[in-house]
């Protein structure tokens, strides 16, 4: 029992004096972290990185409309073609499976 006890107190000790020095660090860490955010060259690389996204992507969306347009009137250019083909193939398939049917 004592075992225990003494190890839970030194389990206590160490979780405080730990959560302590890990909170300070951190503190640190975030301040340090904030200083260089801070810092006027950081915010025009910020600045300058954050227009060239919206540039690329502006570019990418209107290449992607150029595409999703181009590909809905090919589908439509071919399912028009499909569709007459479908449609005869499954006629012949159908009148064949149908005489096959039928002379059974």
């Amino acid at each position: 029992m004592a075992g225990k006890i003494s190890f839970l107190v030194g389990f206590g000790a160490g979780y405080v004096l730990g959560t302590r020095s890990g909170r300070q660090r951190y503190e640190q860490i975030a301040s340090k972290a904030q200083a260089v955010w801070r810092d006027p060259r950081v915010q025009e690389k910020a600045g300058r990185a954050q227009q060239l996204v919206k540039a690329k992507a502006s570019d990418a969306g209107a290449k992607v409309g150029e595409k999703v347009n181009r590909t809905s009137s090919e589908d439509s250019w071919t399912q028009a073609g499909t569709n007459g083909a479908a449609t005869g193939s499954s006629t012949a398939h159908s009148g064949s499976g149908g005489n096959s049917g039928t002379s059974s």
